[in-house]
């Protein structure tokens, strides 16, 4: 009987592990985006800090001083986990994206954040005010989870088309513990969902809509685009994120929501982009001017585009002359 016994439970533990085995084999491990698993004991809390440095002496062209000036939308945080995209690069945006991007309306955005967290890939949503100039800052308190260690946001730039900053899935945990300090220049990104290179062009969709991408310096590779400076590698950072941890005892809890800190920001000093003079084509010649006894002159003239800054290339000459024949000439009759 022992023996029996003894048989049937070998049997029944061999045949636990081989389900287990089973189980493991179809579910997969999860993998974050990074390849690493967040294993810290405990939850984290960081102060976020945004500054815009979207000035006229590192963006001179075409840079918007009225209706409206250059200004920064409320910004919009989501921390989650690597099953849960805000955006993407390279990848079609989302109907909140869209909106957000387009128009500043956070509406659709909060609702896909809602329903992300019924299904816990979504651990909370901050938002903070918006920033009236090109140059400023704001800030928020946002709660990290080791289970939702990424951090994900959005600032649409206004005016433009349809043009955001951001950071995509930035993890926070490394291994058991959590960073301390992240710092992140921000570069401009297109949403692809309208056309137009400049700050106040019109929006017209664009059909079919285009993946998200980044502006650069020589891309969209045309003079028109308000990022267009061929003589530049890279894009100076419009704005930048600081994250920092907070430390705090359990007997004093601090709350804080969409807070400016104006004593926190060191002032930067804005480089100095170069902008070339833009100059339109030619005209055609005009007439020949001129006696009939000898050549005439004829001339013909273009017009500034765009003014050249900050030591750029000074516009060449406005007016070209050459000689000509007149096309007919009446002679004295005696």
């Amino acid at each position: 009987m022992m023996s029996s016994e003894r048989q049937t439970c070998s049997w029944r533990r061999q045949l636990l592990i081989v389900l287990v085995k089973l189980c493991l084999a179809f579910a997969g491990p999860l993998r974050p985006l990074n390849g690493t698993e967040c294993t810290a004991k405990s939850p984290a809390s960081y102060i976020l800090v945004f500054t815009g440095h979207w000035s006229p002496q590192s963006f001179p062209k075409q840079y918007p001083l009225f209706r409206p000036p250059a200004q920064w939308s409320k910004l919009i945080a989501v921390s989650h986990n690597h099953h849960f995209r805000l955006w993407e690069e390279g990848a079609a945006a989302s109907l909140g994206v869209q909106k957000f991007a387009e128009l500043g309306l956070t509406v659709e955005l909060m609702k896909a954040g809602k329903e992300a967290r019924k299904k816990r890939t979504v651990s909370a949503m901050q938002r903070t005010a918006g920033i009236p100039n090109g140059i400023g800052h704001s800030s928020t308190e946002v709660h990290m989870q080791p289970r939702s260690s990424l951090l994900s946001l959005m600032v649409k730039m206004i005016p433009s088309p349809d043009w955001f900053v951001g950071v995509n899935s930035l993890n926070l945990c490394e291994g058991n513990h959590w960073k301390q300090e992240v710092t992140v220049n921000l570069q401009p990104y297109d949403a692809g969902t309208n056309s137009g290179f400049t700050f106040s062009s019109p929006k017209f969709p664009t059909s079919p809509p285009e993946n998200i991408s980044k502006i650069t310096s020589q891309v969209p590779n045309h003079p028109a685009n308000s990022f267009y400076y061929p003589r530049l590698k890279e894009l100076p950072a419009i704005a930048s994120l600081k994250i920092t941890r907070q430390h705090r005892s359990a007997n004093r809890q601090t709350v804080l929501s969409n807070h400016i800190l104006p004593n926190s920001i060191s002032p930067r000093r804005f480089s100095e982009t170069p902008l070339d003079c833009e100059v339109s084509l030619w005209s055609s010649w005009g007439l020949c001017l001129g006696p009939c006894s000898r050549g005439g002159i004829r001339h013909r003239t273009r017009y500034i585009l765009l003014r050249p800054a900050n030591a750029g290339s000074p516009c060449p000459e406005l007016e070209e002359q050459a000689e000509c024949v007149p096309y007919s000439c009446m002679k004295n009759r005696q």
